[in-house]
């Protein structure tokens, strides 16, 4: 498998992605967001087809839409504080609508590439990006993990603590639509919500702590990418689907293992109280 270029070169870009996404994805998670990733990678496909359309580099095109969806998302979500999801449903319906009318005006299989994702077949300058986005989202978690952290938590709470909230949400956001654009391009449009949320919760199932959750969560999207590859390499199976399904596999595993402790819990606590 290695000894192909094309599959060195998704290892490394798929990896990187492994740990950048579960990373955005906590934020989103805890703050209650956790169809923005959906929202932006159809916005994220409008740019697509908007880049197909007039000759740009689709990427470029991807990424701008992404982050003035978030952007959007961000200045509707503080018109009704109390109904974010709505800044998410809005959006959404934009970029489904964008993305459908458009799509007729631009070549059908170099659209659906994006759809599902190509990661065996990215270009140098992808890969460059890529590269520059893991340092980027790598240094600003370490830089802003309090912050983000009781952001997540209580937006309110952290405005009154002397937290930089605007900021750092500026910073988050910019960041999230950077990753689900270029994530867009390699697993797919309609995959990354899902590896952005999916290992999140998997965590969640065996985490008490935040950091827990943090770790856990990359480690549960790294296996998911690397099954993922090799599975379809092996199989002839789509990278960015057989990625996803694997990682729901890891959730009904984790919630099964879960739900089997408690019973044992129960079972053991029911005979002390018997004794």
């Amino acid at each position: 498998m290695f000894n192909y270029e094309f599959m060195r070169i998704a290892f490394f870009v798929g990896i990187m992605l492994a740990v950048i996404i579960p990373l955005i994805g906590n934020t989103v998670v805890f703050k209650g967001l956790s169809m923005t990733g959906d929202a932006l990678s159809h916005t994220a496909l409008a740019g697509v087809a908007i880049g197909l359309i007039v000759g740009v580099n689709p990427l470029i095109t991807a990424i701008i839409a992404s982050v003035v969806s978030a952007f959007l998302i961000e200045l509707i979500r503080k018109k009704f504080y109390k109904y974010s999801e709505i800044a998410i449903a809005i959006v959404l319906s934009l970029g489904i609508g964008l993305a459908g009318v458009l799509s007729s005006f631009a070549p059908s299989a170099n659209l659906n590439s994006y759809l599902f994702g190509s990661i065996i077949s990215i270009s140098s300058l992808e890969v460059c990006i890529t590269v520059g986005l893991f340092a980027v989202v790598i240094i600003t978690t370490i830089l802003f993990y309090k912050e983000l952290m009781y952001i997540s938590y209580n937006e309110k709470g952290a405005q009154l603590a002397g937290v930089p909230v605007d900021f750092v949400n500026f910073i988050f956001t910019l960041l999230t639509a950077l990753t689900v654009a270029t994530a867009s391009r390699t697993i797919g449009a309609l995959i990354v919500s899902s590896l952005m949320v999916v290992p999140v919760a998997t965590a969640l199932q065996v985490s008490k702590s935040y950091k827990g959750t943090i770790i856990k969560s990359v480690i549960f999207s790294l296996l998911s990418v690397s099954l993922g590859l090799t599975v379809s390499f092996y199989e002839g199976l789509k990278p960015g689907g057989t990625i996803v399904l694997i990682s729901i596999a890891f959730l009904m595993l984790a919630m099964l293992i879960k739900a089997i402790i408690k019973q044992s819990e129960k079972h053991h606590k029911h005979e002390h109280l018997n004794v």
